[in-house]
């Protein structure tokens, strides 16, 4: 146990200090001067603001800008999704073999918990953050958001609990083990959770709270910026996708991460002052479950809808098309945000509760694939017999299609009570899982970044590595997902540090081989996302920089949105002025007439 905190310390210890150096060379300490300072200005105002924004680090420490806390966000989600890669890559090697590889089962349970939640919510909701507190502003032309600095508050409080959530993984050597990382799985069933004695538990618990209140102010102020800070051209007719996917999370969110908060502080309460809200004498373990996943189905959708929003946006831009059927878009969105609070119980059919009650529940389980289908038509009828530009962009929304399209369907196999008592907690749950997670979640989101990297980085990406990135990221999450797929068909239970089978239920030899193939997408996988890195890195530091406000010639099609108008006027506004004795006669400019 000590052994593998002590290497999972040390590689996140090396992480951090090689974010360290990667910022003392992206920053001038000295001095700031931003591509643009906030709202669509130009000339004199610009140079006003870059004056009144303070020098170095502390501008970055007091920032309430929202493109500056976008690039906060995204470079928290960023070091998030590094940490949880780095696990998950333990735990596939681990696998490799039925006895296990490196790992003790209390280091893989550590493990296996702080992985979970570190992608679902210091990965998965701050990265959606990000794109929506840089663009969100721009896309409805508001000077910025609605509440700036309860904007910040919302992204300092995200450090502090990332570091909650991992204390375990540090102070557990130190503590001769007195505190030790969550061994809870990230759902945190109880009595489970309720019982190991681990100030670790409590200190995860604590961190997941926090996160938690971020996530809620955060959904306020996107809310009150959508309604009130649009501009006076935009209206609900032509707001554009990706604001009507944040607003519907943002009104997810208010609902579900409160009563997430509630439960999480009901089981600190059992935990340390031995109420009952979750013992057999009390409320019982089961409601643990039933206030979790009435959070934790909503949670899916607070992070697949702006993903939707994303492709909703960048695919039409390549297909040379806008969107088809933008209205039953929106309204699928919104059937999705209602739905997704009716479904909870699809995760406990095999619980023991009432027949007529679980039907009901896979009936509305069933129902909420209708929407999902309505905008994968509409996605792959955008792109039919429409001018494709095969960029790095598109390709991941063209990947995000294909892996939503197998994570959705196996999806709905789950949704039928028959087959989900079968393959309930197996590995086909957790192939089904991440092929959302990761296929699509983390493909739009590579879309995304992309898409507007000339935006905020004012430089372009190399193209062959970010379609190198592409190429790696779908051969390795297809190879690893599928084959988890398949071991879930031979019984492979989910959460087991090790595994035996008898020869009746599956041959050891056959899981092994399926274990083995995960392991080996993981690590195709795991080398595609240091093409991106490198690709990123060098890019934002050396890349060509960008002299056109329109980089992807958008404006030919008619497909020219406000952020990339924005970004072209701060490109004219930073231009140099030209030299007055390099005019022509009469003063003014001479004119090619070539």
């Amino acid at each position: 146990m000590v052994a593998g905190d002590i290497v999972l310390t040390g590689l996140m210890a090396v992480l951090l200090v090689g974010v360290a150096a990667l910022l003392t060379r992206v920053e001038n300490w000295r001095s700031y001067t931003p591509l643009a300072g906030g709202g669509a200005v130009t000339g004199d105002e610009t140079a006003v603001i870059n004056r009144e924004k303070p020098a170095g680090i502390i501008r970055w420490l007091t920032t309430v800008d929202h493109k500056d806390i976008g690039l906060l966000y995204g470079v928290y989600a960023v070091i998030a999704l590094a940490v949880g890669g780095i696990m998950a890559m333990l735990i596939r090697i681990q696998l490799v073999t039925p006895a296990g590889a490196i790992l003790g089962n209390n280091a893989y349970n550590s493990i296996l918990t702080s992985h979970g939640i570190t992608m679902l919510f210091l990965f998965g909701t701050p990265i959606i953050a990000a794109f929506a507190n840089y663009f969100i502003p721009l896309l409805i032309g508001a000077d910025d958001m609605a509440f700036p600095r309860i904007n910040a508050i919302a992204f300092w409080l995200l450090p502090p609990a990332a570091l909650l959530i991992w204390a375990g993984f540090f102070l557990a050597p130190v503590t001769d083990n007195m505190i030790e990382p969550a061994r809870t799985a990230w759902t945190m069933y109880t009595p489970l959770s309720v019982e190991q004695a681990n100030p670790g538990v409590d200190l995860m618990l604590l961190g997941l709270h926090l996160s938690g209140v971020a996530a809620t102010m955060g959904a306020i102020n996107f809310i009150a910026t959508i309604f009130t800070e649009r501009n006076e051209e935009v209206n609900w007719a032509n707001l554009d996708i990706f604001s009507w996917t944040i607003l519907t999370q943002s009104a997810l969110i208010l609902f579900a991460f409160p009563l997430l908060g509630s439960a999480i502080v009901m089981l600190l309460l059992d935990r340390n002052l031995a109420t009952t809200f979750f013992a057999v004498e009390g409320g019982g373990p089961l409601l643990w479950q039933h206030l979790f996943w009435f959070f934790g189905h909503p949670e899916v959708y607070i992070l697949v809808l702006p993903p939707m929003g994303l492709v909703s946006l960048i695919l039409p831009k390549f297909s040379g098309r806008k969107l088809f059927g933008f209205k039953f878009v929106v309204y699928s969105t919104l059937a999705i945000g209602v739905l997704s609070f009716g479904v909870w119980a699809h995760h406990m059919f095999s619980t023991g509760m009432d027949p007529r009650l679980r039907a009901s529940f896979m009936a509305v389980s069933l129902a909420i694939a209708i929407p999902s289908a309505v905008k994968t038509f509409n996605w792959i009828t955008t792109m039919w017999n429409g001018r494709l530009r095969l960029t790095t962009p598109m390709l991941f929304c063209i990947g995000f299609v294909s892996n939503f399209i197998i994570g959705g369907v196996t999806g709905v196999f789950l949704a039928s009570i028959p087959v989900d008592l079968i393959l309930h907690d197996t590995y086909y749950v957790v192939g089904h899982f991440h092929y959302i997670v990761m296929g699509a979640i983390g493909f739009a989101a590579f879309a995304g970044i992309y898409y507007w990297f000339p935006i905020f980085t004012g430089r372009m990406y190399q193209r062959t590595l970010g379609k190198a990135h592409f190429w790696f990221s779908m051969v390795g999450t297809n190879i690893t997902f599928f084959a988890m797929l398949a071991l879930g068909y031979l019984g492979m239970p989910r959460r087991y540090a090790t595994y035996q089978f008898d020869g009746a239920i599956a041959p050891l030899t056959q899981v092994s081989t399926f274990h083995q193939a995960a392991t080996v997408g993981a690590f195709i996988l795991f080398i595609g996302q240091l093409f991106f890195v490198w690709n990123i890195v060098q890019s934002w530091l050396e890349g060509p920089k960008v002299e056109d406000g329109d980089p992807w010639d958008l404006e030919s099609d008619g497909m020219l949105d406000r952020e990339f108008q924005w970004f072209d006027e701060q490109l004219e506004a930073e231009a140099p002025e030209k030299d007055p004795s390099l005019l022509a006669d009469g003063g003014q400019e001479e004119q090619d007439d070539s």
